[in-house]
């Protein structure tokens, strides 16, 4: 009895340490299991968060290479704006330059020693204008500004002959050598007058862009001289050519 009861109890032992090894055993693949789980999932996220990384710094880079490009295309457009305004400017400068280069390429004032003044008689009887041609002997281009400063007499004692303001041409007169300019100038009312007096010749200056230009030119009056009547005087302003209407007075 003793003997088969220490046997049952040894059998329920050896059961009993099979059991927890078997349980041991299994526990331990478990473990493994999950260890292994965890681990692939682990491996699983850093790859996911490698991938993520990657696509953000694909974004990034993309992004930055975006940005390179809008900042490439703002810079082009601005380029562009810049050429545009290049050609603006260029355009300004050819219209300025244009414009410009007629006021900076425009002929300087004519003066005295580069213009021939004569006279001739108006045809009509008696002698009432006279019509003066002022021509550039200069041998480059000049400037004809206003109107011819008529002295009927001393420089510094004659009278003034005002000019005619509807005689005034649109723009200023620009001579090329060897071009003529031409102004009706009227002397006298007509028939003999106590104030009239016969000028052989006269003085004629020009204008500088300031005002009166320095020197005068000596015209010589037509054959038989000039009745002039200082009072009477008119003077039109340098022209292309006499004009009906503006230059009659």
């Amino acid at each position: 009895m003793r003997t088969h009861h220490k046997s049952t109890v040894l059998a329920a032992a050896a059961l009993t340490v099979l059991s927890l090894g078997l349980t041991a055993c299994g526990g331990t693949d478990t473990g493994a299991k999950d260890a292994g789980s965890a681990s692939a999932s682990q491996q699983a996220s850093g790859a996911a968060d490698s991938g993520t990384g990657a696509a953000g710094g694909a974004d990034q880079t993309s992004a930055k290479s975006g940005s390179g490009s809008t900042g490439g295309s703002t810079g082009g457009s601005t380029g562009g704006s810049t050429t545009t305004g290049g050609k603006g400017s260029t355009a300004g400068s050819t219209t300025g330059g244009s414009t410009g280069g007629k006021t900076s390429a425009k002929a300087p004032a004519c003066a005295y020693g580069d213009i021939k003044v004569t006279a001739k008689k108006a045809d009509e009887v008696p002698t009432e204008h006279i019509v003066l041609t002022a021509t550039n002997t200069s041998g480059s281009a000049c400037t004809l500004l206003e109107y011819p400063l008529i002295a009927f007499g001393p420089i510094q004692t004659a009278k003034d002959v005002p000019a005619v303001a509807k005689s005034k041409p649109a723009a200023p007169i620009v001579l090329k050598p060897g071009a003529p300019a031409y102004a009706n100038v009227r002397v006298a009312l007509g028939g003999a007058h106590e104030d009239n007096k016969v000028v052989k010749s006269f003085n004629v200056n020009l204008f500088a862009p300031e005002g009166p230009a320095e020197g005068s030119i000596v015209v010589d009056a037509p054959a038989g001289g000039l009745a002039v009547d200082e009072a009477a005087a008119k003077t039109g302003y340098w022209t292309y050519e006499l004009r009906n209407g503006a230059d009659e007075f």
